[in-house]
């Protein structure tokens, strides 16, 4: 049975080899329409301003300074704050009916099977989060490896280790995969490292953003 998204080939893009396609998860991978990054984060905030004894809007100017200092909330209450409930923490923001709302897409499995690259997911969610995502879109066996936020041990984008952690385990450099995510700053980290990074940006809003961008994964088929 062939296997989806994996075929020995490469990618020119800017003249660097491409072996591999790097994409993030979440509103990447499923819409932005569908809202669920927002239902995780109130389920996060709840959490960890009742965990931290802490009213919402305190939390949510202490988490943006935070974010500057270990890229995701996770990172900073382990780190800083001395939590440790890990799985009670994830089990309460990633409910086991998340994904319900998302349909399956076998439009976009049957586009990410045509790529002749190897595809991975790099997430700042745990896998568990990302496994239930992927099935629910019906999109099981098409990425080769989750790299999750527990594995790279709460350090996350745009952290530079991040990106690394990816590489390592891929055996890749920077300039070698091409990194697709929805949110700016993760991006222009992975470009800043010496990688190739694509913004994707399905509202439209970076207009002035000065490197590659996309409104849709489909528009990758200009880059192969």
């Amino acid at each position: 049975m062939k296997k989806p998204c994996s075929l020995p080939a490469f990618l020119l893009y800017n003249t660097c080899v491409i072996r591999h396609i790097l994409f993030d998860l979440d509103n990447t991978i499923y819409s932005i329409r569908y809202g669920l990054e927002d239902d995780t984060t109130s389920r996060l905030r709840e959490y960890s301003a009742s965990w931290l004894g802490i009213g919402l809007e305190e939390f949510i100017v202490l988490q943006k300074d935070a974010y500057k200092r270990w890229g995701t909330t996770i990172g900073w209450l382990t780190h800083e704050k001395g939590f440790t409930d890990v799985d009670d923490y994830y089990a309460y923001i990633y409910p086991e009916n998340e994904a319900d709302p998302l349909p399956a897409h076998p439009e976009l499995r049957r586009f990410l099977e045509s790529l002749p690259l190897p595809c991975s997911i790099l997430t700042n969610s745990p896998a568990s989060h990302a496994d239930r995502v992927i099935k629910k879109m019906g999109l099981e066996g098409i990425f080769k490896n989750t790299f999750d936020i527990i594995g790279n041990r709460f350090r996350g984008k745009p952290e530079a280790s991040s990106y690394y952690s990816a590489l390592d385990s891929l055996n890749l450099k920077p300039e070698e995969v091409l990194f697709i995510d929805d949110l700016r700053s993760y991006v222009e980290g992975y470009i800043a490292i010496g990688g190739k990074g694509i913004l994707f940006d399905e509202m439209d809003v970076h207009t002035d953003y000065p490197h590659e961008r996309i409104k849709s994964l489909f528009e990758l088929r200009r880059f192969v």
